[in-house]
């Protein structure tokens, strides 16, 4: 089996795959980059334990990061546990991804492993949309090339935004609207963020179809927030909720 693993600015997501790319189990752990390579280790062993998973069996590890203080804890942590360094995706790692971003190492090493396995899974072109601390957009091209995408905050950071700022808006969950129109407070900021961010998906992908006429773009999300999100989407986005580990799966595969 093999360990992977994504720290994000928010939450690291831990998944366990089989040798057929098969999730035995997906959790998430929160980042805290204070954290020491002891108290990653056993944070991870408790996953295991819950899932009720030999960590033992695991004969690999790779994993991708956007948080670089966490990156030597990590490896660290990783090691102990698996008997082996693990695999970090970055520069010297064979992604298969063509990418024509001006600097390649500012595309984050996520987006990268979740393009790897949109291309496997997807007929290009692809517009693929990341919904996480940031909410990015990225355009695959019919040709399979990573051609750049779009960034702006995320669901989560853009309602702690405003409930933090506005002394009388209230913390809210990111639940289904019952409504377009809210009749109180709670509501109408959780309509805004759910219908505006939806429509402003749907603003972008309607642009990049614009972009490239003639030809039909997959649209795939992936992220916590986008099985709610992408349902009031005007667009047919499919949620794909494992994009990410399949492509650490893939990636890793393609370097032993």
């Amino acid at each position: 089996m093999l360990l992977a693993i994504d720290i994000g600015n928010s939450t690291i997501s831990v998944g366990v795959l089989d040798d057929d790319k098969k999730i035995v189990f997906l959790s998430s752990l929160d980042t805290d980059s204070r954290k020491t390579a002891d108290q990653i280790s056993i944070d991870l062993m408790n996953i295991f334990a819950l899932y009720g998973v030999d960590i033992h069996a695991v004969s690999g590890a790779i994993f991708s990061s956007v948080v670089p203080g966490m990156n030597f804890p990590m490896e660290k942590a990783l090691t102990r546990l698996t008997g082996k360094p693990p695999m970090m995706v970055g520069p010297g790692v064979k992604t298969g991804l063509n990418i024509r971003m001006e600097v390649h190492n500012q595309l984050g090493a996520d987006i990268v492993a979740s393009a790897v396995a949109a291309l496997e899974k997807y007929p290009a072109p692809i517009i693929m949309v990341e919904m996480g601390t940031a909410t990015t957009i990225s355009y695959i091209s019919a040709q399979k090339t990573y051609e750049g995408g779009l960034m702006f905050p995320g669901v989560y950071l853009s309602m702690d935004a405003l409930s933090g700022q506005a002394a009388l808006l209230p913390n809210i969950s990111l639940e289904h609207p019952r409504s377009l129109i809210g009749k109180n407070s709670a509501d109408c900021l959780r309509n805004g963020i759910v219908y505006g961010t939806a429509a402003m998906l749907d603003g972008i992908i309607d642009r990049i179809r614009e972009m490239i006429p003639g030809e039909t773009p997959t649209v795939v999300a992936t992220g916590s927030p986008a099985p709610v999100i992408t349902r009031y989407c005007r667009n047919a986005v499919t949620y794909d909720k494992y994009l990410l580990m399949e492509g650490l799966w893939a990636i890793y595969q393609r370097n032993r």
